[in-house]
């Protein structure tokens, strides 16, 4: 008990925060995805206890396997395309007994560490920002071509937090900038056929609203559906008759705004947004530069899912597959964000 309590003081704020969410998403996933319990538990306890590892181990130490970390996050993202199972059109997933790993989600905050050491130990010269950008363009594409647009674009914004808190000549943010508007016609067509046409129903979602649009739509609906104090718990329309997709995983959100209306929406941001305080408290009080780095490319990616996740939700941006953190069900990115929040717990210094 006294360990325990020990962990939980670290960050007493996050930890609360991590702690309510999770709480949040067994419930309503209890509502509107019973089917994922009760093996759901195994994959939060598994998920907690990760957090609780990585958060005992000083960044130091983690950045000193920065290179090893890089390397088995690419050996991962290709054993994906070589073994993975492939589900309507997809290979993202590894099967590890009863349970199916994304190695395209856990291999984030791994990246993330990497790329904050690369860019800080030494001077970012032309070379050097040639040489990380090779370094980012071989995960992204790896990912990419599962396909999974979604986390490509939150691991290319990872590094951009963290290049931004690195020591570089500003100008090199123009030079980047023209880089992305010259690759962006070869992302396009590398890019699946329904993701180019999710971008094109997000301009006019009502063209195709039993099609192509139909997803968008019905968001729209159930989050607006649920009032100040939503439906209830299991009495969702939206959510209950399946009319919402992905409703425990892409539309969470959307779920909780229809059952627990714009109170559990409300909360479920506020606890967000504490954690995301947290991270800038972090970075304030790094351990080194290259721990401020990191915590500034997790801030960055636990930001835009939460931005791009909600947006989508609301129909103000294209539908990416971008869960909401610690909310979605999905054992692969709710273990992949506990483990990025368990080793920003040791880049903090608290003292």
């Amino acid at each position: 008990m006294k360990g325990t309590l020990n962990f939980l003081s670290k960050d007493i704020f996050l930890s609360t925060s991590v702690i309510f969410l999770i709480v949040l998403s067994t419930v309503i996933l209890e509502s509107i995805a019973p089917s994922f319990f009760p093996g759901y538990f195994l994959v939060i306890f598994m998920a907690i206890l990760a957090f609780w590892f990585f958060s005992q181990i000083s960044f130091e130490i983690v950045s000193l396997f920065s290179k090893q970390l890089y390397v088995l996050s690419i050996f991962l993202l290709v054993l994906t395309l070589i073994i993975g199972n492939v589900t309507r059109g997809t290979v993202r997933w590894i099967p590890i007994g009863p349970l199916n790993l994304q190695p395209a989600e856990l291999v984030r905050p791994f990246l993330l560490v990497f790329f904050a050491d690369f860019l800080t130990k030494s001077k970012i010269t032309v070379k050097r920002m040639i040489q990380a950008s090779l370094l980012l363009i071989l995960p992204a594409f790896l990912i990419l071509v599962q396909p999974s647009l979604g986390v490509s674009i939150v691991t290319a914004i990872g590094f951009v937090g963290v290049l931004l808190s690195s020591n570089f000549n500003k100008k090199y943010i123009l030079v980047g900038i023209g880089v992305i508007l010259v690759t962006i016609p070869i992302f396009w067509q590398l890019m699946a056929p329904y993701q180019r046409q999710r971008v094109m129903t997000f301009i006019t979602p009502t063209n195709d609203p039993l099609g192509a649009g139909y997803n968008s739509l019905e968001s729209i609906i159930a989050a607006g559906s649920g009032g100040f104090a939503g439906r209830g718990l299991g009495r969702g329309i939206q959510t209950q008759l399946s009319f919402l997709p992905a409703k425990q995983t892409d539309f969470i959100f959307a779920g909780v705004a229809e059952e627990l209306g714009f109170i559990g929406a409300g909360v479920m941001l506020l606890a967000t947004f504490i954690i995301l305080w947290r991270l800038t408290v972090f970075m304030e009080n790094a351990v080194n530069p290259t721990a401020r780095a990191y915590l500034s490319g997790f801030l960055f990616t636990y930001l835009a899912q939460v931005l791009v996740h909600t947006g989508m939700n609301m129909g103000l941006l294209p539908v990416t597959g971008l869960p909401f953190p610690l909310v979605s069900a999905g054992g692969s990115s709710l273990l992949a964000t506990l483990i990025g929040l368990g080793i920003a717990l040791g880049a903090y210094r608290r003292w």
